[in-house]
């Protein structure tokens, strides 16, 4: 390769690498709405350069994301290591809503609908496999109320993720707060029974659809 060429190639995947440092810290800073045009700033490369390596914003999540979400998998591990279901199920949702707080981003990731052939979308379906083992073995101990289902802990991470981004400048903890009242409600001995269903599969696709 002619010294020329191997140049613009170092320099392309430079300014790659910049791209993707830089979309990690906005991302996590300001949400996945971040301006584009500020990623390409701080990472001091033209918004052109941008989009020649990603040409467009799901390109770019699937570049950083998947790798960021790969903590969500150490904390179900964990919680599925827990000789005991309940504490293994409140510490995974401990620790998912840790993981949320402390990145704008990944909280964002975590309430909406990626397409099912993205980076994202695969990482996120995997995830929410292990979380299903996890609250099958807590109803099956019988200290997780028995109508819990996997579809209500997609709702409570949404309610969760708008919590957190109202509070995260003022009260960063106010979500601990929330979520002991919500641990309360899920035991099983504090259960009454609820006349609303749970939200159909159907249901839920067309919610975070239009999300």
């Amino acid at each position: 390769m002619p010294p020329q060429a191997r140049r613009l190639r170092a320099d392309a995947a430079r300014n790659r690498d910049k791209l993707l440092a830089s979309a990690v810290h906005v991302f996590g800073e300001r949400g996945l709405d971040a301006p584009l045009e500020e990623i390409a700033r701080q990472a001091k490369v033209s918004i052109g350069t941008l989009y020649n390596h990603f040409p467009t914003r799901q390109d770019l999540f699937d570049a950083i994301l998947p790798e960021r979400l790969t903590a969500l998998e150490r904390i179900t591990t964990e919680a599925l290591a827990d000789p005991d279901p309940w504490d293994g199920f409140v510490r995974f949702l401990n620790g998912l809503f840790e993981l949320q707080a402390r990145d704008h981003g990944l909280n964002d990731a975590l309430a909406r609908r990626f397409p099912d052939d993205s980076a994202v979308g695969a990482a996120c379906r995997s995830g929410f496999a292990q979380a299903e083992l996890l609250i099958e073995r807590a109803r099956q101990s019988g200290r997780l109320r028995p109508d819990f289902e996997t579809r209500d802990l997609i709702t409570l991470m949404w309610a969760m993720s708008q919590v957190i981004r109202e509070s995260m400048e003022v009260a960063p903890q106010t979500w601990r707060r929330h979520l002991a009242f919500v641990v309360d409600g899920l035991r099983a001995e504090a259960a009454h029974p609820i006349e609303t269903p749970p939200l159909t599969d159907g249901q839920l696709e067309k919610i975070i659809r239009g999300r």
